[in-house]
């Protein structure tokens, strides 16, 4: 089996990170939320007690 040379799988790993880091990573940081989150206090309801058929 020949062995490839490493020179241009070299570059195009680089220039794909190089796209990913300085065109695709900036783009998709600045998209904003649709619904921004709320800061909601998340109040415990205590159960209320089944009233049994039976009893």
């Amino acid at each position: 089996m020949p062995q490839l040379n490493p020179n241009p799988w070299f570059l195009t790993m680089l220039s794909s990170w190089l796209i990913l880091l300085l065109i695709v990573q900036p783009k998709s940081s600045s998209t904003c939320l649709p619904n921004p989150p709320l800061n909601k206090t998340h109040s415990t309801k205590t159960p209320t007690p089944w009233s049994w058929p039976w009893t």
